[in-house]
């Protein structure tokens, strides 16, 4: 990748739904040159723009699932999780005795059938513990830049922030809106056109309902990279527990870090969760030593390697690459 792919990549992490003129300006190409270049990565499985529901703003809760199996059973119980759209992200650590993932249930039933029920009940499971999620130090709406180099200058960035309504008001999900979740789901960047023909309505009244529902926080954009294409081959997650009257202090000095993907305040002994990419084991040892090492209030510190991705925030993994999803179906109403 060269140097438009990044600064096109780094443009979509601030506005995942940026239409290709307003890129194209800001970059100085032409909006073809944007538009192809989308394609390809998308179709390399570099860069995948999904839709997510958030589940706090429909009454429930997001969990940090920590699985520990028999290195027997973690290959068909890893994809199991996969398959589940309540599942937004799978990883296997530590040397393929232990899964962790993200749980955002759309309901408290559909949530305990998998934590109480089905997850405990499986035969290769030696122990499970459930997190949940207290506090995100990196807010939805805000660009998850990952660590890809000095691309853009702060000029540029500024221009490509989307503009947010400031009379925004809560927007209750309907059962209405579940073919616009789901076609989002799969492509966070499908076109108006291909919104308004799922849900059976006019362009213009798609894209009110859908800036209402992006406004109130309801649904939000993430951007998966497949970061080892670029250059970012080591990943882990973190357990840090932190004296209390430092918790926000210390969330919020790694959330500006370009190494941290994602942050949040947890239930448990360890009470914050981390998840970084970084070049190389000397990188995640540097980020260990030298910007952990040095924050105070952190009182310990676990890191958990992941062996390999399964599924991103939505995407699923084809080795190294962003598998092309799935069709989906909007739930029977």
């Amino acid at each position: 990748m060269d140097l438009l792919d990044r600064q096109l990549i780094h443009s979509l992490q601030i506005d995942p739904r940026i239409s290709f003129s307003r890129a194209a300006e800001v970059l100085g190409v032409s909006e073809q040159t944007v538009a192809r270049r989308y394609r390809r990565l998308r179709g390399d499985g570099v860069v995948r723009v999904i839709g997510v529901v958030d589940p706090r703003r429909i009454g429930q809760s997001d969990w940090v699932i920590r699985v520990q199996v028999r290195p027997d059973g973690t290959a068909r119980l890893a994809a199991a999780l996969t398959r589940r759209d309540d599942v937004a992200w799978v990883s296997v650590s530590s040397g393929g005795s232990e899964i962790i993932g993200s749980v955002r249930s759309r309901t408290r039933e559909q949530r305990d059938d998998l934590l109480s029920q089905r997850l405990p009940r499986t035969a290769p499971v030696l122990g499970m513990a459930a997190y949940v999620i207290l506090h995100h130090f990196r807010a939805r709406s805000e660009p998850k830049l990952i660590n890809i180099g000095e691309v853009l200058s702060a000029q540029q960035v500024d221009a490509l922030r989307p503009a947010v309504s400031q009379d925004s008001e809560p927007a209750t999900l309907t059962a209405a809106d579940e073919p616009l979740l789901a076609v989002l789901a799969g492509d966070g960047r499908a076109s108006l056109a291909q919104l308004a023909r799922a849900c059976g309505q006019s362009e213009g009244r798609t894209a009110r309902r859908l800036a209402a529902l992006r406004d109130s926080g309801a649904l939000y954009f993430d951007v998966d990279l497949a970061t080892g294409l670029l250059g970012l081959g080591t990943a882990a997650h973190l357990w840090l527990t932190v004296v209390p009257h430092r918790l926000a202090a210390v969330g919020d000095q790694l959330a500006a870090l370009p190494e941290v993907e994602f942050i949040a305040a947890v239930t448990g002994a360890a009470n914050l969760f981390a998840s970084v990419v970084c070049r190389d084991l000397d990188a995640l040892y540097d980020l260990i030593t030298n910007d952990l090492g040095v924050i105070d209030g952190v009182v310990a510190l676990e890191v958990s390697p992941v062996s390999h991705r399964l599924k991103q925030s939505g995407a699923l993994m084809d080795g190294d690459r962003l598998a092309h999803p799935a069709p989906r179906r909007a739930p029977a109403r």
